[in-house]
């Protein structure tokens, strides 16, 4: 039986999910809907959700479309929320609308639009604050941003996510280099 398909989902207060062949999250953030697949069904009582199956083929499905709705219902009430740091000397990030310029030490500042339903705060141009309500593309969205100077294991530089512990490589010593 899948752990995580068991579990109920409460619905808070001011969140309306419709129930078909895809569910709909409404809530004060957004509105997002989730595939359900063949095989498993979704019901309601008592403001929680319940997700289940006809069959235990569909087990690796059951627990999918739980985590799924998980994460609907939390968007739309609550949100999401990733927290990047640029590290490096002349690094640094801004934002005008939905335009986000990072000047990561190439010959060249990079542009990146930032999609609709991620908002982007910077605090002192190295801290970014990525906020949004639909989990998946917010994820991606911060993968992007630290895909355009992944941090360095020799110097340390870059841009990573907030507590992502770096294992520092030392570098080649000059001493025993040269001709043989």
């Amino acid at each position: 039986m899948s752990r995580v398909g068991k579990k109920l989902i409460p619905v808070p207060s001011g969140v309306k999910i419709e129930i078909g062949n895809k569910l709909q999250v409404q809530g004060p953030k957004g509105i997002l809907e989730v595939p359900v697949p063949g095989g498993i069904r979704v019901q309601q009582n008592d403001g929680k959700l319940e997700v289940l199956r006809d069959s235990d083929e569909y087990a690796a499905l059951h627990g999918l479309t739980r985590a799924l709705l998980a994460n609907a219902v939390q968007g739309v009430s609550t949100g999401f929320t990733r927290e990047l740091d640029i590290v490096g000397i002349g690094y640094r990030a801004e934002v005008k609308g939905r335009i986000a310029t990072f000047v990561l030490g190439y010959s060249h500042p990079i542009e990146l639009m930032l999609p609709e339903g991620v908002d982007l705060k910077i605090d002192k141009q190295t801290h970014l604050v990525l906020s949004g309500h639909d989990r998946q593309m917010l994820g991606q969205v911060a993968a992007n941003i630290r895909a355009l100077r992944k941090p360095d294991p020799y110097k340390n530089k870059g841009v990573r996510y907030t507590g992502e512990v770096l294992k520092k490589k030392v570098g080649k010593s000059g001493a025993s280099g040269g001709k043989k």
